[in-house]
């Protein structure tokens, strides 16, 4: 949980407003669902939203405001940068009688966040509470998000002078720290984070200079901004990642923390020397938005059943399967976290180390400095390990020693870049590793896809034609009267149709038969045949289960199966 979630949990059991075992419930739904221990509280009715307010304004001495009553002073609303603003999720309002700045947070228990915001603003502060709703438009209404042609209007003139200049350090660096330039970086960002973005992606071209954001798994281009702009503001995230910025010729790997209105957001920075300049990707990790519990992955309660059978084994192999993106990583560490028992020593290996799990060792690979994944995994034998996550089964060493490892009495998480779940198998038998080996070992094998979620806002149902029906190998024999869906588009889902994914799997577990298969070198095909008929369901299958519940579209199927 975080700082606000403990803190709130303990004022609520001083006060005898909730007891130990309504904790409990209350952090499995946490679990579950990722949702904060305030939206909980009155989820589950144990409080109101306003009888909350008043209990954090009671626990920090102050009082509830309506800010919609409020008009805040201009030189008040000046103590702040916009940016500062949004960062922190902060409002100052106006004075004490002593000189004390009231201020209202979206975080008010979290003390980090006032501490900060003290030490910029340099004065005293008093939190006041209001609902976040009200913090989050007054802060839109004092604090209006820059647009990019705004920002872009404030370059100053002499800017243009450095920007063609890309062999200089130091007007790369005086370019890069110009104001307008911060500020554009800082606005791309917060609206990435906001539009709960999983990349943004920075491409300077012969003419153009691009930037797309990827939501959903899809990406979506913002207007260009000129070309000229590529240098600096790729110089900028450089400099917020401490990369190289005269390096220009390499690719570089860095990182970025921000505050993003209360919380910390991790950016991983991946830079590649191109044939027109470098080109970013930041890849957002923002764990607030990230539920890592098997439950909520959207996988069939059946097929659920099948995986925790599997990996509450005491060893041997379990596989994720799917091309880059489609959550095989979240899939794992889900399965960890399920699994993840104080008797229970477990170590990973990733490349690089994406979200904290608490009481994992997680090891960074670094191929610069030969630690890769086999180095990591023979070193992790001697720690007296009893579950060990590999982040990808590239080559035979690695391959072998994950066998070996499970054939020693360890449990093995990994993954593969396969089509299907019946490719890992041959694709294991074509790195070397003897098919004996697979069938001592391996335990199952998880194909899986992310679908886009149609959004519950402007979900509108429809008559799908035969042709449709056709493409997914459906008739109107197979679909009666079941209802189909689309999203309109809406505000909501800036106007895609579609906001949130599901996964859609295929689970083969190795059984008896299979490993008969495996041990006569029989193809893919006969393999994924046999599962099949012992009860595997598709990746198609799974996904037209997920049309049939309204989940998901004929188009999405279509496009991922």
């Amino acid at each position: 949980m975080d700082t606000e979630s403990i803190v709130l949990k303990e004022i609520m059991l001083s006060e005898s407003l909730i007891d130990k075992e309504q904790v409990t419930e209350i952090e499995e739904e946490i679990n579950r669902t990722g949702k904060p221990f305030a939206d909980i509280l009155v989820a589950y009715q144990f409080v109101t939203k306003e009888q909350l307010l008043e209990i954090i304004a009671s626990y920090l001495g102050t009082e509830v405001l309506d800010l919609n009553s409020i008009e805040i002073p201009k030189e008040i609303v000046k103590l702040l940068e916009p940016a500062q603003a949004r960062m922190y999720g902060a409002l100052p309002i106006g004075y004490e009688s002593d000189g004390t700045l009231k201020v209202t947070l979206i975080a008010p228990l979290n003390y980090q966040v006032s501490e900060d915001l003290s030490f910029i603003i340099n004065k005293r502060l008093k939190v006041y509470v209001a609902s976040q709703n009200q913090i989050f438009n007054t802060i839109e209404k004092y604090y209006p998000t820059a647009s990019l042609s705004d920002v872009l209007a404030d370059l100053e003139p002499g800017v243009e002078d450095v920007l063609g200049n890309e062999t200089d350090e130091n007007k790369l660096s005086e370019a890069a720290n110009n104001a307008p330039i911060i500020k554009f970086v800082d606005v791309i960002l917060y609206q990435a984070v906001k539009d709960q973005s999983s990349d943004i992606h920075f491409e300077p071209f012969e003419n153009s200079f691009k930037i797309r954001y990827r939501v959903d798994g899809v990406l979506y281009e913002m207007a260009p901004p000129p070309k000229n702009l590529a240098t600096p503001v790729i110089s900028r995230i450089k400099i917020m990642s401490n990369l190289n910025i005269s390096e220009r010729r390499l690719p570089q790997d860095g990182r970025i923390q921000v505050r993003i209105a209360g919380k910390v957001v991790d950016l991983r920075v991946s830079t590649l020397p191109t044939q027109f300049g470098e080109s970013v990707v930041l890849r957002i990790l923002d764990k607030s938005i990230v539920n890592l519990d098997l439950n909520s992955l959207g996988i069939d309660e059946i097929v659920l059943e099948q995986i925790r059978k599997l990996i509450e084994r005491p060893n041997g192999i379990f596989i994720v399967t799917g091309p880059t993106g489609s959550g095989k990583t979240t899939t794992l560490y889900s399965c960890l976290k399920e699994i993840n028992k104080v008797t229970d020593k477990i170590l990973t290996a990733e490349e690089p180390v994406e979200y904290d799990l608490e009481g994992v060792i997680q090891v960074p690979i670094n191929t610069a400095i030969n630690m890769t994944f086999a180095r990591a995994l023979r070193a992790f034998l001697r720690q007296d390990p009893d579950i060990i996550m590999l982040g990808e089964i590239r080559d035979l060493e690695t391959a072998q020693m994950a066998v070996q490892a499970s054939l020693t009495g360890h449990f093995v998480f990994s993954t593969l870049h396969t089509k299907e779940a019946a490719d890992a198998i041959t694709r294991l038998i074509d790195m070397g590793v003897m098919p004996y080996l697979i069938t001592s070992s391996l335990v199952g094998v998880i194909g899986q896809r992310l679908l886009r979620r149609i959004c519950k806002s402007c979900k509108t149902s429809y008559v799908p034609k035969e042709e449709e029906l056709k493409m997914l190998g459906l008739t109107s024999d197979d679909v009666l009267d079941k209802k189909f869906y689309y999203g309109k588009g809406c505000s909501f889902c800036n106007n895609t149709g579609y906001k949130g994914r599901k996964a859609i799997v295929e689970l083969i577990r190795i059984t008896p038969e299979i490993c008969e298969l495996i041990n006569k070198f029989s193809p893919t095909i006969t393999i994924r045949r046999k599962a099949i008929e012992q009860g595997m369901v598709t990746m198609r299958n799974d996904g037209i289960k997920a049309v049939f519940n309204g989940e998901t579209t004929m188009e999405e199927v279509l496009k991922y199966t």
